[in-house]
């Protein structure tokens, strides 16, 4: 690991991604499902939502920690980013300014970076949109930020009130994002497959009609609502 500057004012340049193999595995399920399979341990909160609901990116996190109103170390990930990564960035939630806007997409999706995370505003909306490459972040603000500092390049950070960690896997679509560390992958991908085989099942009974696919006979019988041989 290379780290430059000092804790609170530094960049690590090189990280441990996952193989393109298994970006690949995960991003052929929907988010939803990869976070049923996980106990939705890794969903970040609802108000980090996508610019676009017809993008969708997975790949590597490069994480970025900044100080409201500053995205220095923003412009830091974007020129040490790989083509396929994914850069996340934690802005403290803060509404004050975005940090991130047309020109810098451009510039992203001319690396091939695979899209953006951010735990604050962005701006350019409608460019944005028209442009299609994808963004996630907490709405729109105006106001252009500072460029000075400090911040935190490839360190563990927080955003939508979720741990991420420089190489997790992020996979965002319409619904929203999740994170899924490199150590978690298999069980993601085994229980989101026997999820997908489950739903399958539903939607047949759905068709058939011969029965109701949702069993809630027994959460209610298990609360008092329903006696033994009381039913709906």
């Amino acid at each position: 690991m290379t780290m430059l500057g000092r804790p609170g004012f530094c960049v690590v340049t090189e990280i441990e991604r996952p193989s393109p193999e298994l970006v690949n595995r995960v991003a052929q399920f929907p988010a939803s499902i990869i976070g049923d399979a996980l106990a939705h341990r890794g969903n970040m909160d609802a108000g980090i939502s996508p610019v676009s609901m017809q993008t969708r990116l997975c790949g590597p996190a490069i994480t970025v920690s900044t100080k409201p109103g500053d995205n220095l170390m923003a412009h830091v990930a974007l020129k040490i980013a790989q083509p396929g990564d994914v850069i996340v960035i934690d802005a403290k939630g803060d509404q004050s300014c975005a940090l991130w806007g047309d020109l810098m997409a451009r510039a992203a999706k001319a690396k091939g970076v695979a899209g953006l995370i951010v735990d604050g505003p962005i701006r350019d909306l409608k460019e944005l949109i028209a442009f299609g490459w994808p963004v996630y972040s907490r709405g729109a603000n105006p106001c252009g930020p500072e460029k000075n500092g400090p911040g935190e390049v490839n360190q563990p950070i927080s955003c939508g009130g979720v741990p991420v960690n420089p190489g997790d896997i992020i996979l965002g679509d319409s619904d929203g994002v999740i994170v899924i560390p490199p150590e978690m992958t298999a069980i993601a991908l085994e229980g989101a497959a026997k999820r997908v085989d489950a739903e399958q099942d539903i939607f047949d009974a759905i068709q058939s009609g011969d029965k109701w696919p949702f069993d809630i006979i027994t959460p209610l019988r298990a609360n008092g609502v329903l006696g033994p041989n009381e039913k709906l």
